[in-house]
């Protein structure tokens, strides 16, 4: 089948929009059992499953296009990551990435800690990705294991996370500076 360069230009639009609205999907969105459609007598329930695994095939389907280097499913307990896995993996691959599950996400300053404590998430990639990532998590303890995790050197873990996650450098700017705000 061959491709023409308008569909292909709708597609890249389409994922670019992905890009803009999905990182609410694990930062912040309201939980799908509590949306409500625009009647008050009737509720829209989306079971959780489905959700995630609608955003993991968003998020596949950047990392396999090129336009995200690295995602991340919601992160989610255990139990529930067991029970969508294998389906999980089966999307990503059909968009051209793969998973990794992680068990104990590389926090950095982008984000508050307790979003994934006690959780697991899904990183989507391709190729040599989820190397660079295993390499900044061993960066961040060894900096940690030598009282070096701070100043310049905390916030360049989390600049090259939020590069990794293909974030816009003035995006990793107002992260880090949210985060500061937050904390403080």
């Amino acid at each position: 089948m061959r491709l023409t360069g308008r569909w292909l230009r709708s597609r890249r639009i389409w994922l670019v929009i992905y890009c803009l609205i999905l990182p609410g999907f694990l930062f912040g969105c309201q939980q799908p059992g509590s949306m409500t459609t625009d009647s008050a007598d009737s509720i829209d329930v989306i079971d959780q499953r489905s959700y995630r695994l609608g955003g993991i095939g968003a998020f596949a389907e950047m990392v396999g296009a090129g336009v995200k280097k690295l995602a991340l499913s919601a992160a989610i307990p255990a139990d529930e990551m067991d029970a969508l896995i294998d389906a999980a993996r089966t999307i990503a691959e059909s968009n051209g990435a793969e998973v990794y599950l992680e068990k104990e996400f590389l926090v950095t300053d982008l984000f508050p800690a307790e979003i994934t404590d006690g959780m697991q998430v899904l990183l989507i990639y391709r190729s040599k990705t989820l190397q660079e990532y295993i390499d900044l998590k061993e960066r961040k303890r060894l900096l940690v294991e030598s009282a070096s995790y701070s100043g310049a050197a905390r916030a360049g873990i989390a600049r090259d996370m939020g590069r990794l996650l293909s974030y816009p450098e003035d995006k990793i700017s107002s992260l880090l500076t949210f985060q500061q705000d937050e904390s403080s």
